[in-house]
């Protein structure tokens, strides 16, 4: 029987999160992709290459439905055919460059459900879904070097990347005393040329005093592209040692 890789990526409308889906739809891989809004270019994709594709459109700032929907499609599926399974927690938000106390509530409430909540939702349906299955399981959080070191106008998203860190740190706990248990990682990317990089350059320099060495970033150009910058991410997920590091840095 063939077997094929099963990745579900989310954030894989545009930016990194695209790259890495039709990176991984070149290599083979089976995905499912979900972003709020489906990229027909994805579907082109998986039929040139003869896998599958779904796209499944979630709002992650109200991320109990995808995981529900996540963990309900895993245990009908079963790992039969596939050679592994991985979850990739990529989508990320950020709510307006500001001082906290400048930022509404619910634009607060939505970052870090989207960058906090979800992942952890996603990763525990993820979990309990494949508990049983047979075969190597992974789960990669997209982190920051943001979650490692302070910025001003930037509390929730530095919160939401250091929380994602540090559950990935006590998850990489529970799954080392499983007999099959995942390899998960929570990496830093290093820094790539997308609409999240073009916000902060664009902010108030009144409000984000660090405005100025973002747009040096790009100036010089130092931004990898999403292309680039998604290759490195998969080849660090495809390492043999994946997961020894639970938090960790690509360009490490």
């Amino acid at each position: 029987m063939s077997t094929r890789p099963l990745t579900l990526i989310t954030g894989a409308s545009r930016g990194m999160g695209l790259a890495m889906a039709r990176q991984l739809i070149a290599q083979g891989h089976a995905l499912v992709c979900i972003a709020r809004h489906p990229n027909p270019q994805l579907q082109e994709a998986a039929r040139a290459a003869g896998t599958a594709c779904e796209q499944w459109p979630d709002d992650l700032a109200r991320p109990e439905t995808a995981a529900s929907r996540m963990e309900g499609w895993l245990q009908q599926r079963g790992d039969a055919g596939l050679a592994s399974v991985t979850l990739i927690n990529n989508a990320g938000l950020i709510p307006r460059i500001a001082p906290l106390a400048e930022i509404p509530a619910r634009e607060l409430s939505d970052a870090l459900r989207v960058d906090l909540e979800a992942p952890l939702l996603l990763t525990s349906a993820f979990l309990r879904a494949t508990a049983n299955w047979k075969i190597p399981r992974k789960v990669l959080n997209i982190s920051s070097g943001l979650g490692r070191r302070a910025m001003a106008s930037q509390a929730a998203y530095c919160a939401a990347k250091a929380g994602m860190d540090h559950f990935t740190r006590c998850v990489a706990l529970d799954e080392a005393r499983s007999g099959n248990g995942a390899r998960v990682c929570s990496l830093a990317p290093g820094v790539i040329d997308t609409d999240m990089q073009a916000q902060l350059r664009g902010a108030d320099a009144a409000r984000f005093p660090d405005r100025e060495g973002f747009v040096g970033l790009k100036q010089k150009g130092a931004l990898d592209s999403p292309e680039t910058a998604a290759a490195k991410v998969l080849a660090y997920l495809e390492r043999a040692d994946f997961g020894s590091e639970p938090v960790a840095d690509v360009r490490g």
